[in-house]
């Protein structure tokens, strides 16, 4: 097993976690997408999902059983299918599909010749991905390092935040797509303690390091003690949105 394939089956051991702690999407977001026929990519426990059950008929493949159940809980009208995208037998085609935080836990060798054949022709592939970028409590994430430094021998030193500006626009190049439209969205969540120690554990990076819980320990005593219990993280979420110009025979 690699190393990509061992990380993203992490996020299913504590699937009532992930759906507690991990943030949704800008609801302007969805604004841009339309159906009527969505395949979500990566549901996760459906933090995109509910929206997209607005826009149009939805199926879901999630890897995890696990989140999988939540989403379905979740997201009622949407039909969640256990499966791994990368093998998935694809039915026919959509109009849109969206991988909402999930696209780079695809085969990068095959995953845009997998989204084109799911799309019909003229239909749009939605890549939306998360970034962690500088502001929020912007001392606290200078602070943190040392955190990490001490029980993470993987952290770089002095590692920092990039601003929003300096977090490329990028989407894989594909005979199969039209030039991407790239839309930017940056937003603020506050977090108590708690609420932020439950956020790193749904981290994969997190759930598998060895000395996780003086890690995490070391980081509720900085908030704590620092902090007044409550830090404020600020994050973009970038919307890349491309058009099916042609496509590979489907598998």
């Amino acid at each position: 097993m690699t190393d990509r394939e061992r990380l993203r089956t992490t996020f299913g051991e504590d699937a009532a976690r992930y759906h507690r702690a991990r943030p949704t999407y800008p609801p302007q977001l969805f604004e841009r997408l339309s159906g009527p026929r969505i395949l979500e990519i990566g549901p996760g426990t459906g933090q995109a999902t509910l929206s997209l059950t607005a826009l149009g008929e939805v199926t879901a493949v999630e890897l995890s059983p696990g989140l999988a159940a939540v989403a379905r809980s979740h997201a009622p009208a949407a039909r969640v299918v256990v499966a791994d995208f990368d093998v998935w037998r694809l039915p026919e085609p959509f109009d849109l599909v969206v991988a909402a935080t999930a696209f780079h836990w695809l085969d990068p060798a095959t995953r845009m010749a997998r989204c084109a054949a799911a799309l019909r022709p003229g239909g749009s592939l939605a890549v939306i991905s998360t970034h962690h970028v500088a502001g929020g409590t912007e001392q606290f994430f200078v602070d943190v390092q040392e955190c990490y430094e001490r029980w993470d021998p993987t952290t770089p030193p002095n590692l920092r935040q990039s601003p929003a500006s300096a977090i490329p626009c990028e989407f894989d190049e594909s005979p199969f797509f039209g030039e991407p439209e790239f839309h930017r969205y940056e937003w603020e969540q506050a977090y108590s303690t708690e609420e932020y120690a439950d956020l790193l554990l749904t981290y994969s990076n997190h759930i598998v390091l060895p000395r996780r819980g003086p890690l995490l320990a070391d980081v509720r005593r900085l908030i704590d003690t620092r902090y007044d219990g409550r830090i404020v993280k600020r994050y973009l979420t970038q919307l890349a949105l491309a058009v099916r110009v042609s496509g590979p025979g489907r598998p």
